[in-house]
């Protein structure tokens, strides 16, 4: 389908069970291939990022196969490092699947190539490869200094290292090296160079990596980390998957712009995902949220209060908070998102781009956003022509940008199906719970 034609919406209401998260599910399907025994995973999202990860692990050796229920998959683990001992990985632009292998595939003893998608070869993963090089990596470049292909050999083991990667970039970066680590046998420090953002991101793969066993030590918050020797990982026999608290967010969002009450189930207080905070937003531009152990419900009024926040800490999520402030009363400021630079696309510059669209007056700084709402843009606003969103084979762009429906414009979304990247069934699910009034 080349475009999704969306209605006016005035209302969302109900109650959705959320798929469940990219991050976790990708980050526990590698550490159930790393681990000693198998693991019954449940709740597994069934996306092409996951996908992408299972292809990948089958063609390194590792043995799964579905369970007996929806999301449910069985992974016997490879403790001794992965049978196959060369291949060729297609990743496509799965960016947590293509960092954490190039760390886990790094530390062992096979010759690999990894490759992706032309976007995938334009984000950069130099600081990944130099802080594997501290610990005996062997890594080249298959085109351009700094960026993937990657082409890996079997690591020359330099001891007890001690790696030093840059934090303003990735937050995956850190992960993917804990992760490998891990099953390496531990041994090394890690210490943080520069500001890390998307700080909750490593605290969710610390609290995965001890389900599996591995323990990490801390020093001065998360700027050092230590994997003591003799690290490995072990089965817990079953673990959950939550609910995606990033594509929550669109709901979240619904349910303040459409009133409410809009309750998502899989994800509440008790999440290891920091996209939860999101509801902060919610609250911030004028909604109210309640939230249970595994639940979340929020009803909203228009107009909106405008938005003036660093938004670091949950940079995806942020994307719903944009098109939000074409909403708002007065003009919204998203501050520290540079990351959105290298991700799926250059994120800035195409909110920009298509924020403006709408009317919206946008200054695009090298990590902000300022967004001037288009005058009568909210409840009551008299109907105006269609608008166009390009989505730049960007999943988030086509989820958020879903929420320009409540203003007085049908929107046309370009290329729907990109949103298969992590959330195949969005459009079938915002169609449950938003309409007309």
């Amino acid at each position: 389908m080349s475009h999704l034609d969306l209605p006016r919406a005035e209302r969302a209401r109900g109650t959705l069970r959320l798929p469940g998260s990219k991050s976790i599910s990708n980050r526990v399907l590698l550490l159930a291939a790393l681990a000693d025994g198998t693991t019954q995973v449940r709740g597994l999202l069934d996306s092409d990022d996951t996908r992408v990860m299972l292809e990948a692990l089958a063609a390194l050796g590792v043995a799964h196969s579905p369970g007996e229920r929806r999301g449910e998959r069985q992974v016997t683990g490879a403790p001794a490092g992965f049978p196959v001992k060369r291949a060729t990985l297609f990743l496509g632009n799965a960016g947590t699947a293509f960092r954490s292998l190039t760390a886990a595939l790094a530390l062992g003893d096979g010759d690999y190539r990894l490759e992706g998608v032309p976007r995938m070869h334009e984000r950069p993963i130099g600081d990944l490869v130099d802080a594997l090089r501290q610990a005996g990596a062997r890594i080249a470049y298959g085109a351009k200094e700094g960026f993937p292909p990657l082409a890996i050999a079997p690591c020359e083991r330099t001891g007890d290292a001690v790696l030093r990667v840059r934090g303003e970039v990735s937050s995956q970066y850190l992960t993917a090296l804990l992760i490998a680590l891990g099953a390496a046998g531990g041994g090394a420090r890690i210490e943080v160079v520069g500001e890390l953002i998307s700080k909750p991101y490593v605290e969710m793969t610390l609290a995965l990596m001890a389900r599996f066993g591995v323990n990490v030590g801390r020093a001065q918050g998360l700027e050092s980390f230590v994997i003591a020797p003799g690290a490995r990982y072990r089965s817990p026999g079953r673990i959950g998957v939550e609910g995606d608290a990033s594509s929550a967010s669109y709901f979240l969002a619904a349910g303040l712009l459409g009133g409410g009450p809009l309750r998502l189930e899989g994800v509440g207080r008790e999440s290891l995902q920091g996209d939860v905070r999101f509801t902060e937003v919610i609250e911030a531009m004028g909604g109210t949220v309640t939230c249970g152990d595994e639940w979340i419900e929020v009803t909203g009024r228009l107009p909106l209060d405008p938005l003036d926040a660093d938004l670091n800490a949950i940079p995806d999520a942020a994307m719903t908070a944009a098109v939000l402030a074409l909403f708002a009363s007065g003009p919204s400021r998203l501050r520290n998102i540079a990351s959105w630079r290298v991700k799926e696309t250059d994120r800035l510059a195409a909110m920009a781009t298509e924020l403006r669209k709408f009317g919206a007056t946008v200054e695009e700084g090298a990590d902000s956003l300022v967004i001037a709402p288009p005058p009568g843009f909210g409840a009551g606003a008299a109907p105006r022509e269609r608008v166009a969103v390009d989505t730049y084979d960007d999943h988030r762009m086509a989820m958020c940008f879903a929420l320009a429906a409540f203003g007085p414009a049908p929107v046309r979304i370009n290329d729907p199906g990109c949103v298969s990247k992590t959330y195949p069934g969005f459009f079938a699910d915002w169609a449950s719970v938003v309409g007309p009034a």
